[in-house]
């Protein structure tokens, strides 16, 4: 069974930076696609960022990009979400997830992934 664990939320300030860890256990971890999801209160999951089996082969959500990265350490089953320069608008429940797709690719839409961690509340005060 695939069990996904998110920590490093958080209140900050407008500005400030941090980073999401989401450590993995059962499956093989070097073979999943994995995102970073996020949800506020009365809105619909978006995808925040995304990357492949191959890191090499990333997403970021255009409110994002150039401010968030993401990266998969597979030595540590673990994939991290960099988030700099964050905004009172990045305020939402952060949600990793998890799949084993057949090929290279980046997965964006939450019906695509199989494996959904708790989340980790992130607050941006302005």
């Amino acid at each position: 069974q695939v069990q996904l664990s998110e920590s490093g939320g958080g209140l900050v300030q407008t500005g400030d930076s941090l980073r999401l860890s989401c450590t993995t256990s059962g499956g093989t971890f070097s073979s999943f696609a994995m995102g970073w999801f996020r949800q506020s209160l009365g809105e619909e999951r978006e995808s925040v960022a995304a990357i492949s089996w191959n890191p090499d082969n990333t997403y970021y959500h255009p409110s994002v990009k150039g401010r968030f990265i993401i990266s998969r350490d597979n030595a540590k089953n673990a994939v991290y979400l960099q988030m700099n320069d964050l905004k009172p608008e990045d305020t939402a429940v952060y949600y990793c997830a998890g799949a084993d797709p057949i090929r290279d690719t980046v997965l964006v839409r939450p019906r695509d992934y199989a494996y959904w961690g708790q989340g980790t509340q992130v607050t941006v005060s302005s």
